[in-house]
């Protein structure tokens, strides 16, 4: 169980049934997969890419708090290395102003950085990680600095 499901599961937003399918043992498949649990995905090249991505560690969260009760979620993405976008957009001004002061004091208290991307959406990046800003990539004698 992924520590996202944990948390919502912690939360009581979803029901914590140890990993198990998601439907009725009525309408399950006993077919000739019914002693696999695997990912129904539409596309198979989603799924490798996903497990490719998580044994390599290139993941990014996107998180959109529905209050301050959602910062937990964001602390333990974090704290297991994982960059998180905050979408802070959908939130009243004063949780989302707590949920930014928690997200200053986890990122300095784990040496990491916090960036505003946009107006109340963030990127919380943690140590080993460096964000490129496309301004400073770009040169002044460049072919759009054409004056």
């Amino acid at each position: 169980m992924g520590s996202v499901r944990r948390a919502s599961a912690w939360l009581g937003l979803v029901d914590d049934n140890g990993g198990e399918g998601y439907y009725d043992e009525e309408y399950a498949d006993y077919g000739e997969n019914s002693g696999r649990a695997e990912t129904w995905v539409t596309d198979p090249r989603v799924r490798v890419a996903t497990e490719s991505a998580q044994e390599q560690g290139r993941r990014i969260a996107t998180v959109t708090p529905d209050g301050f009760r959602d910062a937990r979620g964001i602390g333990e993405l974090f704290r297991e290395g994982v960059p998180v976008i905050v979408n802070l957009t959908g939130m009243e001004s004063a949780d989302a102003k707590r949920v930014v002061d928690f997200a200053a004091g986890l990122t300095f208290g784990l040496r990491g950085s916090i960036e505003r991307v946009a107006t109340r959406v963030f990127l919380l990046t943690p140590a080993d990680y460096s964000v490129l800003n496309a301004d400073d990539r770009r040169g002044g004698d460049g072919f759009f600095n054409q004056n």
